[in-house]
């Protein structure tokens, strides 16, 4: 699923105000209660970074060039 910077903020800005009701565009969820708003928060987080890897944004592991040379004979 894909995620976007807006309903990120939108799940923060909710969890500052210790609210559990959240509303991005015409969709309005409710928590049960604070706890699963911050997993709803970490969901969202991972799957950002997950995106961001994938499209290249973000870089992934690191990686190693090596470069090989010798005398021609």
């Amino acid at each position: 699923m894909s995620f976007t910077q807006d309903q990120l903020q939108a799940l923060q800005s909710a969890l500052s105000q210790g609210e559990r009701r959240v509303t991005f565009g015409d969709k309005t969820v409710e928590y049960r209660s604070i706890e699963e708003l911050r997993l709803a928060i970490r969901e969202v987080k991972r799957g950002l970074l997950e995106q961001a890897a994938a499209t290249g944004l973000w870089p992934g592991a690191a990686r190693q060039i090596q470069i090989n040379t010798g005398k021609g004979t």
